[in-house]
């Protein structure tokens, strides 16, 4: 009696059909996975945690800055786009003469200059003012002044650039390496204490340094290097166009 042939042994692996269904299925599940983010994820809180996620990082506000913050208004509504602040032109004069009134009241218009330019108004304080020299840790009476002038403009200005600046001489010892970084540290604690101190809507702020790159006078004496180290807050008449 002859003996049965064994069948040959299958190819190795999982059958060839395999492959194409475990592709369908991974395509329905991107499918369905995509269904549910797009249903569940807020997108002005998305946009809020991607702006507070630059702001850590030092990009920013500048930051965000404001043509990012300030995009103009497709929905079709009023005054308003949605994750964005509101839109309206600023009183230069009037913001001006507000900011200047508190400085001559409490006698602070040596530290703190008041002036219109193309931009807007500019607050110039100076650096002595605001920080110990080589720190960005705000002093108390700088402080006290950043929280007052939020309060007078938080509701009149379009937008803020809160711009640090210092002299040339480079940095000796501290924990800044150059004027660069520290311009730049300066500028970032101002516009977060005026985002969470002064109530300062975070879509209107950006901050950034300059560094030496960017003075008012030459650096050629120690009156014009001070002069030249300062924080600039510049309260833009209107916002930036694309």
């Amino acid at each position: 009696m002859a003996r049965k042939k064994k069948a040959p042994p299958p190819p190795p692996g999982a059958p060839l059909y395999m492959a194409t269904y475990g592709d369908m299925v991974t395509l329905v599940l991107c499918f369905f996975v995509l269904l549910f983010a797009m249903s569940s994820i807020d997108s002005q809180k998305f946009q809020k945690a991607l702006i507070s996620l630059r702001g850590s990082l030092g990009v920013l506000r500048g930051g965000v800055t404001t043509e990012e913050s300030t995009q103009p208004n497709r929905s079709g509504e009023e005054g308003r786009d949605a994750g964005s602040a509101p839109r309206f032109e600023m009183d230069t004069r009037h913001v001006a003469h507000t900011v200047n009134s508190y400085l001559r009241a409490e006698g602070l218009d040596k530290s703190i200059r008041v002036s219109i330019n193309q931009r807007g108004v500019a607050v110039s304080i100076s650096d002595q003012f605001l920080f110990a020299s080589g720190s960005a840790e705000l002093r108390l009476e700088g402080q006290r002044a950043l929280y007052k002038i939020a309060a007078l403009v938080r509701d009149k200005v379009p937008a803020v650039a809160v711009e640090g600046h210092t002299d040339a001489v480079p940095l000796l010892g501290g924990i800044y390496r150059n004027n660069w970084g520290l311009s730049s540290m300066r500028a970032a604690v101002v516009a977060a204490y005026l985002e969470t101190e002064g109530r300062i809507d975070p879509l209107k702020l950006q901050a950034v340094g300059f560094g030496p790159n960017q003075p008012v006078v030459p650096n050629d004496t120690p009156e014009h290097r001070a002069l030249n180290r300062r924080v600039d807050l510049v309260f833009l008449s209107q916002y930036p166009k694309r």
